[in-house]
């Protein structure tokens, strides 16, 4: 390849985010302030989706949620929460636990920061999760497709529940093989839209099997940067964002980046909550309890509305393809005989469909999901 055409093929990156090589960030996040008080009463996506309610019930115990990113930084909001990860990067050598972009410390701090004492730094979602980061792409915010399918491939065997992935571009054999094969494997794999409107998705985002994840505003509105789609599954806030950042900092970001990393603490919490339910009866949740938004049903600016967590967490939301069989609202470890008799039910249900099932789910998800419980 010439130099002129490599020069043009990175121009074409920065001007629409694809490439049949390099991953661009979703979300434009710039380091902001150092002070800890303000940042929780800044993170107005928490009372948005009561976040409070629903930790209540769940915080994410036991879960694994994978961030193939940028790093993840050591924080004080989150040093309680990151495990040793790798590095897939070219030449990369480390465990993940290194930033100098800001981008995927404040993934995992959407997904899993703790906070400190007094209520006051960061919050997550899933504050007791786990964050195993990956750094898949370099500080300038691109990486190679191979690395992310490399960053998949290491999450898979070290037993991520949810991957997260906040970034979109051009697939190959080995990235569509290792999302494909997570899939198989019982990972819930959740990716940004984008930020490019009346654009085709970029991959993994228009995978059949990914939670794919648009934004809303602060008053629950389409997001204008927010790429749309029929692939498009749920929606979360997605505008001035804050989360933890480098050097023990804060950032704040706007974009489906963030969306994203809040949708994966949401299946944390619901993995940690159900942790009999398969992939896809988690995104099953995720999409049947979201609140309505745009026309009535699914849609291509929403998917199937906003995200409810405390519905997510507590609906009787009938299994895919067998709706006279619940999965219990109240079905959870040590939750009591009946819970686990119920729980039980479940699963003999699913292990009796066998290879049908991954049929079913995936033909349902798409086209015969109920449509959402709420509409506002």
């Amino acid at each position: 390849m010439s130099v002129l055409v490599k020069v043009a093929a990175t121009a074409l990156i920065l001007l629409i985010g694809l490439t049949s090589v390099h991953f661009s960030r979703s979300v434009n996040t710039a380091p902001a302030r150092a002070d800890v008080e303000p940042i929780r009463s800044d993170q107005w996506h928490l009372t948005f989706l009561k976040v409070a309610e629903a930790q209540m019930i769940s915080k994410g115990d036991g879960i694994v949620v994978a961030v193939p990113d940028t790093g993840v930084a050591p924080h004080p909001d989150l040093s309680e929460n990151v495990l040793a990860g790798i590095d897939t990067v070219a030449g990369g050598s480390g465990d993940g636990r290194k930033d100098s972009n800001s981008h995927g410390t404040s993934m995992a701090g959407l997904i899993a920061a703790h906070g400190r004492a007094g209520d006051t730094g960061a919050l997550g979602i899933a504050p007791r999760s786990k964050i195993l980061p990956i750094m898949a792409s370099s500080s300038d915010n691109f990486g190679e497709a191979d690395d992310l399918a490399a960053a998949i491939e290491y999450a898979s065997s070290e037993g991520a529940q949810v991957i997260s992935i906040s970034s979109g571009g051009a697939s190959t054999p080995r990235l569509v093989r290792a999302v494909e094969t997570a899939i198989a494997a019982n990972i819930l794999i959740v990716a940004a839209a984008g930020n490019v409107p009346n654009q085709p998705l970029s991959y993994p985002a228009s995978e059949e099997d990914v939670i794919t994840v648009g934004g809303v505003d602060r008053l629950g509105r389409h997001a204008a940067f927010s790429a749309t789609g029929q692939e498009v599954d749920v929606v979360a806030p997605a505008v001035d964002i804050y989360s933890t950042s480098y050097g023990g900092k804060y950032s704040k970001g706007t974009g489906t980046s963030s969306a994203t990393a809040i949708v994966a603490g949401a299946a944390a919490l619901i993995r940690s909550k159900y942790p009999y339910l398969p992939a896809q009866e988690v995104a099953h949740r995720l999409t049947a309890t979201a609140i309505d938004k745009g026309p009535p049903g699914r849609d291509d600016e929403y998917g199937y509305g906003v995200i409810d967590l405390v519905a997510a967490l507590t609906a009787d939301v009938p299994p895919l393809g067998f709706e006279s069989v619940s999965a219990p609202a109240d079905a959870r470890p040590g939750g009591g005989d009946g819970a686990q008799v119920r729980g039980l039910v479940t699963l003999a249900v699913i292990a009796a469909v066998g290879i049908g099932w991954a049929l079913v789910a995936r033909r349902r998800r798409r086209g015969d999901d109920p449509p959402p419980r709420i509409s506002r």
